[in-house]
């Protein structure tokens, strides 16, 4: 595992969490990315995008709860997360098993 999300800002761990969730239903859409590179600078989407797309989805878990760890949230910050994880999530107007589960993960990882 690399040590990158060690490093990581709150910003970069929250686009980190939204391409996984983006992938949760195996296919991430144009509009789903579009999105999450919305929220932040190209650079940044490029090298988070680089890192998650060489990592499988239990190496992304494991970075994502190591990285958490590393920051305090507010309860006010974790319902933005929260709000922006759904909105991916609703991007193609679904919420599907797969993406409940890994929404309920990240829960369990927030609070």
């Amino acid at each position: 595992m690399k040590n990158e999300s060690r490093h990581w800002s709150k910003e970069e761990l929250k686009i980190y969490i939204l391409l996984l969730c983006a992938k949760a239903d195996s296919i991430e859409s144009v509009e789903e990315i579009d999105m999450i590179k919305s929220k932040i600078d190209i650079e940044t989407f490029d090298r988070l995008y680089n890192e998650f797309s060489c990592d499988d989805e239990d190496n992304c878990l494991d970075k994502i709860q190591m990285a958490i760890a590393k920051h305090e949230y507010s309860i006010k910050e974790i319902k933005g997360l929260r709000q922006e994880i759904h909105d991916v999530f609703l991007t193609d107007n679904k919420f599907n098993l797969k993406e409940r589960n890994l929404d309920r993960l990240l829960d369990s990882m927030l609070y």
